[in-house]
């Protein structure tokens, strides 16, 4: 039931430069009666474009349609729709593990200072859910906040109708421009009731401390130096259930009975990551009651931002001036980075020297290697959040410290002159199979070259 789904993209083929001949006016009159009947027999061009775009891998920019009224109990019932943002590169999918999109929704009480949370539920444009969600009764005088992830590169919101999205406060980004895969609808206002009730001490749904994991080291936050990467705090924890056919449901026990065989659609998300971690190292994460299913509780996106907010102890991880997401035309924008900063409840900045990416790789070199290195015993044993990226998850983690590290990432190498401590293997797919942290290399320039030494530990895995 927890298999995630894999679909691989396949490799686009690119076709030759067209040749100029020249023909006799015979040898033209027979081309011209041949190319007649092929135009007869030949598909339109709308199956020719479909055949291009199923050639070329599947379609990543994708848009949602927001129901009418989203924050309200039939809105958060109301399946979401996704469709492509240019049909002519292929259609969006929610089947499609490379495409899904994920809602996750919070509701506040502030009559009795409690959250819940309640999943809204994505379907493809036109179709049906495979089971219907059932309207949530909310609390009066709710405050209700959406959050939005995808497994694609960009997910753009669109309302259903002209005051949807504006009803909802949703933001898609900053400065003109998309975030990218992340988005939210009314989170500032969701944080600043939740953080007052807190220092009001009105807030009955209290956050746990992070303890201490096996490993000998405090539980791992959102915003822990040892979790993030270059675009932290993105992506949501929601997981629906996809049956064979391609429909959608939501993930419940009464709907897991009733759909024998469906399979659960994942967000590959920094908040996942912290679960799994947490797993790993006997961590639990922060979980409230689910409205779609009041006998299960679910974490989500803005319980592990409050719970990083009341007890991650310093250095903290805030997102920095140069996260891919903020940035504006390859530039930091402190308007977008602010934007991104409300959707996620964190601190605003008041310039750029604040959210500092020097300081944010410096926190980085010292504290996510050695971590790496202290869990591989633990997180070698757990399942990886992609199979397609890594073999398990300390192969993961170290993947994406490298990406983070390097040059399509935060670039900490080129910002501090210092190579990467960690070192990946991949096969042939382009899947980490092994890794390597030399904690004594993690001081030589980024043109040196890191030699083994104490330290050092490394994961095989030639499957």
């Amino acid at each position: 039931m927890q298999t995630l789904m894999q679909l691989r993209e396949e490799p686009q083929r690119g076709l030759p430069p067209p040749r100029r001949k020249y023909f006799s006016p015979s040898v033209l009159i027979g081309i011209i009666v041949v190319i007649i009947s092929l135009v007869v027999l030949l598909p339109g061009p709308g199956v020719l474009r479909s055949a291009k775009a199923a050639q070329q891998g599947p379609n990543l920019d994708c848009v949602l349609i927001v129901p009418a009224n989203p924050l309200s109990s039939q809105g958060l019932a109301t399946p979401y729709q996704l469709t492509a943002a240019n049909p002519q590169n292929g259609p969006c999918n929610e089947s499609n593990i490379k495409q899904t999109a994920f809602v996750e929704g919070a509701i506040f009480d502030p009559a009795n200072g409690t959250i819940s949370v309640y999943d809204p539920l994505v379907i493809d444009q036109g179709t049906q859910p495979a089971i219907v969600p059932t309207p949530p009764v909310l609390p009066a005088n709710a405050i209700v906040a959406l959050w939005f992830g995808s497994n694609g590169n960009t997910l753009v919101l669109q309302g259903t109708d002209a005051m949807a999205v504006v009803s909802g406060n949703c933001v898609n980004g900053g400065a003109g421009t998309i975030f990218g895969q992340f988005s939210y609808c009314n989170a500032p206002a969701f944080f600043q009731a939740v953080y007052g009730a807190l220092t009001a001490g009105h807030l009955s749904s209290i956050p746990p401390a992070l303890g201490m994991g096996m490993d000998g080291l405090p539980c791992p936050s959102i915003r822990d130096f040892g979790i993030v990467d270059q675009d932290q705090s993105d992506n949501v924890t929601t997981q629906y259930l996809v049956t064979a056919s391609g429909q959608t449901a939501q993930y419940t026990t009464a709907n897991l009975q009733a759909l024998a065989g469906a399979q659960a659609l994942l967000n590959g998300s920094d908040n996942r990551v912290v679960t799994r971690v947490d797993g790993a190292v006997g961590c639990h994460p922060w979980t409230v009651t689910d409205l779609a299913d009041p006998v299960q509780k679910l974490t989500a996106l803005p319980l592990n931002e409050i719970d990083a907010q009341v007890w991650q102890n310093e250095p903290v991880a805030l997102i920095p001036n140069d996260d891919p997401m903020v940035l504006l035309n390859g530039q930091p924008n402190l308007n977008k980075l602010n934007a991104y900063r409300q959707g996620v409840g964190q601190p605003l900045a008041t310039d750029q020297s604040q959210p500092n990416t020097m300081a944010y790789c410096a926190n980085l070199l010292a504290i996510a290697p050695k971590r790496l290195q202290i869990d591989q015993m633990y997180t070698q044993q757990a399942l990886s959040p992609d199979l397609a990226v890594a073999t398990n998850l300390f192969t993961f983690l170290a993947q994406r410290f490298v990406t983070t590290w390097g040059k399509n990432g935060l670039n900490c190498q080129g910002i501090l002159h210092i190579a990467s401590p960690v070192n990946v293997q991949m096969d042939k797919a382009g899947v980490t199979t092994a890794a390597t942290v030399n904690l004594a290399g993690a001081a030589q320039p980024a043109n040196g070259k890191n030699q083994p030494a104490n330290g050092t530990t490394t994961d095989e895995n030639n499957n």
